[in-house]
């Protein structure tokens, strides 16, 4: 493999082409119109304009890449993740190209890109999963009778979805038929299809996912997990590696529950088997996410691995370089994923010019960004600008580094979730370990981030003046 065309863009572009740099590989990025002068496109040996600003007229025209990759006589495709990243047909695009794709066979994409799918796939290998429907449903008459048989509260989920889209929580049957109607609405503009299944509400539960590798040897390892529970519209904002509820033997039993699902679908390279954890610490298969994770720094930092390099190795066919037993939990690590977005108005997207743009820096802080001071953040992609990723030898002391590196963060002419990733890190739930998916909802508001910044800015000033105090009097003390 001597080079690979990265098909993304921004931090994770980068992300995916310093691995390779390092590795001896040549790199192509591929660019819009409107990332002409990006920070991917930069970094990379070889880079390529494919289309107009909108991802369908660029970072999805699979092939386009393909025809680019051809032309540049490109050996491998890493698609990160988003855009193609879990497209079973771009995957096998690649394929019928004799190119590789750094990522699952496209069966493997099909059968988790559906959740009900991947619950048929799963369910002779006795793991636990939430009661629900078996079958996607449309119907709502049946539908309704199916969810008092289940029990209120329940949850309705598109069958294609992901990313918190074509789900509502329903509590009592009365709001039944109305949130029924509503999730296959925006299931059908979001994903073309309005199946959707039924499954019984978890309520206070929080969401641990397990970083799975696996080759084409037979080898599959997990590398422990990262809990995910810190969400904004079912999306995740904070996450953290290990998780501070997990016992080693719950964590061995949901690790060998994630194997036995990637031998479900004869799984290939990095994937993520996604749990929920419920109050009583039962644990339920929620689905696999057949691509690296945005929050994958986490775990490598506590397994001390690279997982891009893993994930070329076994693409090029090579054998996993270690086992389950030379993997060991060592720190922890946090991280708060950066997003363009403005936390005092309902995390609104904020689109502007980066007039300021300066990153931390210093031991144990690592910022995995795509952008640079003067660029403009624009509309027509995902709003995360970075990721910053704190370390320590224990839980407490990767939270107050991430404190101080938000405040070393200084970003203006936008609004981000800096604030939101401070508030959530000096919160009591939060540092406590006691807190799951409902933190946001239970613990923040516009009002109580202004009254923590406000609080914060007292006690600064009081600081300011006590050591202005203390400057003069010593200013005043009369020389011998």
């Amino acid at each position: 493999m001597k080079k690979i065309l990265v098909a993304n863009r921004g931090e994770i572009a980068i992300r995916v082409m310093r691995t390779a740099k390092k590795m001896g590989i040549k790199t192509v990025a591929v660019y819009s119109t409107i990332d002409r002068n990006a920070p991917h496109v930069k970094y990379a040996d070889e880079a390529v304009l494919i289309g107009e600003a909108p991802s369908n007229q660029s970072y999805l025209l699979g092939d386009k890449i393909i025809e680019v990759a051809k032309k540049l006589e490109v050996d491998a495709i890493h698609p990160g993740y988003g855009f193609l990243s879990e497209n079973a047909d771009f995957a096998e695009l690649c394929e019928t190209n004799n190119m590789i794709f750094i990522g699952p066979k496209s069966k493997a994409i099909k059968v988790m890109g559906s959740k009900l799918a991947a619950k048929e796939a799963v369910k002779h290998y006795n793991i636990p999963m939430v009661p629900g429907t078996e079958e996607a449903i449309t119907d709502i008459p049946e539908a309704k009778k199916i969810a008092k048989d289940i029990g209120f509260p329940i949850l309705i989920k598109a069958s294609a979805g992901g990313g918190g889209k074509g789900m509502r929580i329903v509590e009592k049957e009365s709001d039944f038929e109305s949130q029924m109607n509503r999730a296959i609405s925006e299931a059908t503009s979001a994903f073309g299809d309005g199946s959707v299944f039924i499954e019984k509400y978890v309520t206070s539960p929080r969401h641990i996912e397990i970083q799975v590798m696996a080759d084409t040897h037979g080898n599959i390892i997990h590398l422990f997990e990262r809990e995910c529970s810190i969400q904004r519209r079912h999306q995740k904002v904070v996450e953290e590696a290990p998780s501070s509820v997990l016992t080693p033997e719950l964590r061995n039993k949901m690790g060998e529950a994630a194997i036995k699902v990637a031998k479900a679908c004869d799984y290939i390279g990095a994937g993520t088997v996604e749990f929920l954890l419920d109050g009583d610490h039962n644990f339920y298969f929620l689905e696999m996410n057949t691509r690296l994770q945005v929050e994958h720094p986490v775990t490598e930092l506590i397994s001390n691995t690279d997982l891009v390099e893993l994930q070329i190795r076994v693409a090029r066919g090579e054998a996993l370089p270690l086992s389950q037993s030379d993997l060991k939990i060592n720190g922890h690590a946090l991280e708060l994923r950066v997003y363009a977005e403005d936390p005092l108005n309902d995390f609104l997207p904020s689109v502007g010019n980066l007039e300021v743009y300066k990153l931390p820096v210093g031991t144990n802080i690592r910022v995995d960004n795509g952008f640079e001071e003067g660029m403009d953040v624009p509309i027509y992609y995902d709003p995360m600008l970075s990721k910053l990723i704190t370390y320590g030898k224990t839980r407490e002391e990767a939270i107050e580094l991430m404190i101080s590196a938000i405040a070393d963060y200084h970003i203006q002419g936008i609004e981000t979730t800096l604030p939101f990733g401070s508030f959530v890190c000096k919160h009591e739930a939060f540092r406590s370990g006691n807190f799951d998916t409902h933190f946001v909802k239970k613990f923040y508001s516009p009002e109580a981030l202004k009254e923590s910044q406000e609080a914060e800015a007292k006690i600064a000033a009081m600081i300011a003046v006590k050591q202005y105090l203390a400057d003069q009097k010593l200013l005043r003390v009369p020389l011998k």
